[in-house]
């Protein structure tokens, strides 16, 4: 594996909108996966840095976070370092160029190499074709990927991610649940608490809840939406959760497995992440589409929930058989690839196995370039898409 200037390896970077993955090109993970957020007097719980009002706030943020990055964790002298930046290709504009800014004119790097996330995915598993489904916080976004090349006219985007499940769980507990007190007496939840914490319900989603499959989904909606329909089936075991001093919050094993089905309900425009695969493959052109089908590469700190994988792919095979689309697709084979690496961070693997090639000097934008256009380079913008872009690489 080649690394260049002087074996100082570059730093790789995936800042996304909850957690934020750092290292180096040529390591199998990340030094460290860290809160996307710094300190503030948001209640102690600090301040994410894509929750920004304008873009001094946002500049700031992001000097703080860097600062703690490259001096607290990481441990290098940012002047010495090439910079990998791995990003969705749907990242806003704003927040790049205000990254860059900060990068190359705060931390003086040497130059910056913006790299696809649904794209480098595809260098741990060393294919060129699939259909690359990342689950983040805040929605999920799904790119097919053809012979190398993004297909960004078939997209797919909805926010359904970790933080719709935490809305859901946070609504069912303040419904549902009940809160155990050292005298062993019950009191509903939002008596006690009418609001939850993020860092709590995160924590509930991921020790206790998980994904059910589409039979069992099918009898829960069943039963609650017909009196006279099926009994609801047996539960999950109740679990004790510990809150703050003697208190513990009962954890019904109904809202365990309810919460994540708001990944899965369709609205009125019939729209779910079953719908979002099929669409964006009927969207790809139809020779790939069968490749695309066997090459199914899930991603994202939201996929890693217990189940998901399994229900996605029992959704888009009964989701086939309904009138929009029986006449229009038959996907006989569905596989899902697994990546070697934990699927939260398998997009930062891939930018640190790219940054390790030679693609880290003849791709990355120099510090030179940047301080004589005050600009960085986008996919959406035409006048960037050209030869003499390309010649300013170094």
């Amino acid at each position: 594996m080649v690394i260049h200037d002087n074996d100082r390896h570059a730093v790789v970077l995936d800042i996304g909108r909850a957690y934020t993955k750092c290292g180096f090109v040529g390591e199998n993970e990340p030094r460290v996966i860290i809160p996307s957020k710094v300190d503030g007097s948001k209640k102690g719980e600090g301040v994410y840095l894509h929750e920004y009002s304008n873009e001094k706030e946002l500049h700031l943020n992001l000097v703080k976070f860097l600062h703690h990055i490259f001096f607290k964790y990481l441990l290098v002298n940012h002047r010495e370092r090439r910079i990998v930046i791995v990003e969705s290709l749907l990242c806003p504009t704003e927040f790049r160029e205000i990254l860059a800014k900060v990068l190359f004119v705060h931390f003086e790097v040497p130059s910056v190499l913006f790299v696809p996330s649904h794209l480098v995915t595809l260098y741990t598993l060393g294919i060129n074709t699939a259909f690359v489904i990342d689950v983040g916080h805040e929605e999920t976004t799904m790119i097919p990927v053809c012979e190398g090349t993004p297909l960004i006219h078939a997209w797919q985007a909805q926010p359904l991610g970790a933080k719709a499940i935490q809305g859901r769980l946070e609504s069912l507990l303040l419904l549902r649940a009940k809160v155990q007190g050292s005298d062993g007496q019950k009191v509903d939840l939002v008596d006690v608490m009418p609001k939850l914490s993020r860092g709590i319900l995160e924590d509930i989603v991921v020790r206790t809840c998980f994904v059910t499959t589409l039979p069992r989904s099918r009898q829960l909606v069943a039963s609650r939406t017909n009196e006279a329909g099926p009994s609801p089936p047996v539960p999950p075991p109740t679990i004790l959760y510990p809150l703050s001093g003697n208190n513990n919050l009962t954890l019904d094993g109904s809202v365990r497995e309810e919460s994540a089905e708001v990944l899965f309900e369709t609205d009125n425009e019939m729209v779910s992440l079953a719908s979002m695969i099929l669409d964006s493959i009927l969207a790809s052109p139809i020779d790939f589409r069968i490749p695309l089908a066997e090459n199914l590469v899930v991603i994202g700190g939201g996929s890693m929930m217990p189940g998901l994988k399994a229900r996605l792919m029992e959704e888009v095979k009964d989701l086939q058989l309904h009138p929009k689309y029986a006449s229009r697709i038959a996907l006989k084979v569905l596989k899902v690839h697994r990546p070697p690496a934990k699927s939260n961070y398998a997009a930062w693997l891939g930018g640190a196995i790219l940054g390790a090639t030679e693609a880290i000097a003849t791709r990355s934008y120099t510090r030179e370039i940047y301080m004589q256009t005050n600009h960085v380079p986008d996919w959406n913008n035409l006048a960037d898409n050209t030869k003499e872009i390309d010649s300013r690489a170094g």
